[in-house]
């Protein structure tokens, strides 16, 4: 094949044995023949809907337009809704399409196993064997057809061999770990002791062994219990247990073998069904001469402890690193430092454009979409840190992938339901070898959301201070503001010996106004008559609404001659403000205006008091005019 090849894969748990087997021969093929792999993976069904939805979200950003084929590993996704949703977004795209053991879709190539009979020969070895009679079971989701079928192949054994099993014997879970810990709880109540727990896979079969051992329950001796899946875990798990063998690494090898065909155009059957082997072993007390390779167990379990150590150190050093920081580039800069360690090519982590917007927004929309523009603050890339202001969502990829053979992790990040963006891993065995890969994306997407908060929590306090300092009908300064805004600049005329003006304002016939045009005239008054006193004022001069009908404005270096043309353009101001036109009623004002020297012993105050009297002055004066002239201090 000349072309790159673009292949999407979409999975959900990469922390599971069976996901991290099938991921690891996809790659291993796309790599052999130069395609690329783009996993979507999301972590659901775990802790509830909410985040279940932010983590969903991921397979939303899929662009099927983009890629030639897809693989869809359904059987891992536990809600049924969103399962649906991404086999149509698939199927629509009019691209071959593989899934792994889910016959639900005519129109996909399928590579599986027959569950049935997989099933059947563990359920006969327990029954006719071992002499079980009294079954309970441990169910994946029947929305899941792996589920459905493991179903069927224990329920045809029992029934031809005229035994019957009890609804409240069978528990209904996920596939995940801690549903064996549950279903032990639940079928073991009330002092029930069943003979075999049959566990639809391996993963809750190790948590149900775990729980009957604390419980005091002993296996296979008390109880027995059987796996499906064979993985490493349940092999080397004392006891052991007793399983099916199924070929994880070959099935995703053949997957993405029989998907590269596709698209070079070979014909391929619709259904490729793998083999499987059932494994008695000491979970039902069965003995195993497979197992006992002590070398390359102690091997694996150092190699395993030593990465896991590693990969703990990691993420405290990267929580440690987000949790101190203020801002998203002190955030992104602590991330690019620690990228290398996890042995990725590349790095990028996308955000959405609104990741950032105020928490009165977030209210009306949780923004659980991708927005249409995307922004990339971190592109690290073997070592070198670069970002883009902005890209499509549509593309996916803050860069365009140039070469072949590439392996990229998409992974959201989120709060709750709130989307926030995602990263992307390329290269890198870190997401299917590592049990602190979700919790290293969760931690990046808590720092995210901690510096939203942090900037949304400065803006809730600037936006309080300005409503200290800021009258919400005039929008100038009210006396809080004044008083802040004019002390400084007091103390430097002070300092410097530079003359202050000072005009004091104030309104009548606010209540007349209020009592025969109601208060809306009278609020309109008022603010025509802030912006007139505004608009009046220069740059350098400070104005606000000092009380209920009262004004004041300060300036600095202003002579004689200056304060008389300011108090010309302020009265003419004025009287359009308070121009009712026909109205009887209107708002007069009266004007007191001092230009003082800073001798040190008056105060800002006193200069207020003193502008105040002579405004009160002129307007007992106010028969001569409706705006006298201010009066001086000589």
């Amino acid at each position: 094949m000349s072309e790159i090849i673009n292949i999407a894969l979409i999975v959900s748990g990469l922390d599971e044995e069976y996901q991290q087997g099938v991921i690891r021969g996809i790659n291993r093929c796309a790599k052999e023949h130069g395609a690329n792999i783009s996993v979507f993976s999301a972590f659901d069904g775990a802790y509830g809907k909410g985040v279940d939805i932010g983590e969903h979200n991921i397979y939303n950003l899929v662009n099927y337009e983009k890629f030639d084929g897809a693989i869809l590993m359904l059987n891992t996704i536990c809600d049924p809704d969103e399962k649906e949703k991404i086999a149509s977004s698939a199927a629509q795209a009019g691209i071959p399409v593989m899934v792994l053991d889910c016959d639900d879709y005519a129109d996909f190539y399928n590579v599986t196993i027959d569950n049935v009979d997989a099933m059947e020969q563990i359920v006969r070895h327990v029954v006719d064997h071992h002499g079980a009679r009294n079954i309970a079971y441990v169910s994946g989701p029947l929305s899941n057809p792996e589920a459905v079928e493991r179903m069927i192949g224990l329920k045809n054994v029992l029934e031809s061999r005229s035994l019957t099993i009890d609804e409240d014997m069978i528990y209904y879970g996920e596939f995940r770990s801690s549903d064996g810990k549950k279903a032990v709880k639940e079928i073991f109540a009330d002092g029930k002791m069943p003979d075999a727990l049959i566990c639809a896979n391996d993963a809750m079969a190790l948590s149900a062994v775990k729980e009957l051992e604390r419980r005091g329950i002993a296996v296979p001796d008390d109880v027995i219990v059987t796996g499906f899946d064979n993985t490493y875990n349940a092999r080397y798990n004392f006891p052991a247990i007793t399983t099916v063998g199924r070929p994880l690494d070959l099935c995703g090898q053949t997957a993405c073998e029989l998907l590269l065909r596709i698209i070079a155009g070979d014909d391929v059957p619709p259904v490729t069904t793998l083999e499987t082997q059932p494994l008695f072993s000491e979970s039902c007390g069965c003995h195993n001469e497979q197992l006992y390779d002590n070398k390359y167990i102690r091997k694996f379990t150092n190699d395993y402890i030593d990465s896991t150590r590693g990969d703990t150190g990691i993420l405290n050093s990267l929580v440690t690193r987000l949790a101190s920081a203020e801002s998203l580039e002190e955030c992104m800069d602590r991330l690019g430092e620690l990228a290398g360690q996890l042995g990725c090519d590349e790095l990028s982590v996308c955000l959405n454009t609104d990741w950032e917007d105020p928490y009165t927004k977030r209210n009306e929309d949780f923004m659980t979409e991708y927005t249409e523009t995307m922004s990339a603050p971190l592109i690290w890339k073997k070592g070198d840190m670069t970002e883009r202001k902005a890209f499509s969502s549509a593309d996916m990829y803050p860069d365009e992938m140039l070469t072949g053979g590439n392996i990229s992790y998409f992974l959201p990040l989120h709060f709750r339901e709130r989307c926030l963006g995602y990263i992307i891993l390329t290269n890198t065995d870190f997401p299917i070898e590592s049990m602190l890969c979700y919790s290293m994306v969760m931690s990046i997407s808590a720092a995210i959301e901690n510096i939203s908060k942090l900037m949304n929590l400065n803006g809730v306090i600037r936006e309080l201070d300005r409503l200290y300092v800021i009258d919400p009908l005039c929008g100038i300064f009210n006396r809080n503001g004044f008083v802040r805004a004019a002390d400084s600049v007091f103390k430097r005329c002070a300092a410097e010996e530079i003359p202050v003006m000072i005009s004091f304002v104030d309104l009548e016939g606010l209540q007349e106004v209020n009592d025969v045009l109601g208060h809306n005239e009278g609020d309109r008054g008022l603010k025509q008559v802030a912006s007139a006193i505004e608009e009046s004022c220069s740059e350098e001069m400070i104005c606000a609404r000092f009380g209920g009908t009262e004004f004041i404005i300060m300036g600095y270096g202003l002579n004689e001659e200056e304060a008389d043309l300011f108090d010309s353009k302020l009265t003419a101001a004025l009287d359009r403000a308070t121009d009712f036109g026909a109205n009887p009623v209107k708002l007069t004002a009266s004007v007191g205006t001092i230009v003082s020297d800073i001798d040190g012993s008056n105060t800002l105050f006193d200069l207020i008091t003193e502008a105040d009297e002579v405004m009160y002055d002129n307007k007992k004066r106010k028969g001569l005019s409706p705006y006298l002239r201010h009066g001086h201090r000589e």
